[in-house]
């Protein structure tokens, strides 16, 4: 018997536009990694540990949410030494920003 809360997985059948779209502001769905793009946007470049003692949350924690922003490529990520430095992808956000944009619009245009 199936789990009631369980859905089937229908987004392969969404065009890969949709699934991208989809998948960033996934990665836009947790507040920490709202507060670290915040922080990141008000530096031009930082390292973990500084998004950790902004954020107060455990190093592995700030780490697994800069993971998955640079993954989705809202944040940019460079080696540096010992400390890996971590950068805001303005030009990414500005795509989500349109993407959003775009789908407010497509779907409010009836009115």
């Amino acid at each position: 018997m199936a789990d009631s809360l369980t859905e089937p997985d229908h987004a392969n059948c969404a065009p890969p536009q949709s699934r991208a779209v989809a998948a960033t502001f996934a990665a836009l769905s947790h507040p920490a990694r709202i507060e670290i793009l915040r922080h990141l946007s008000a530096s031009r470049s930082c390292c973990c540990r500084e998004v950790v003692d902004h954020l107060d949350l455990a190093q592995s924690t700030v780490s697994q949410h800069l993971k998955i922003l640079v993954e989705a490529g809202l944040v940019r990520f460079e080696p540096d030494r010992q400390r890996s430095r971590y950068q805001l992808d303005r030009a990414a956000l500005a795509d989500v920003s349109a993407s959003l944009t775009a789908l407010v619009n497509s779907c409010c245009s009836g009115r």
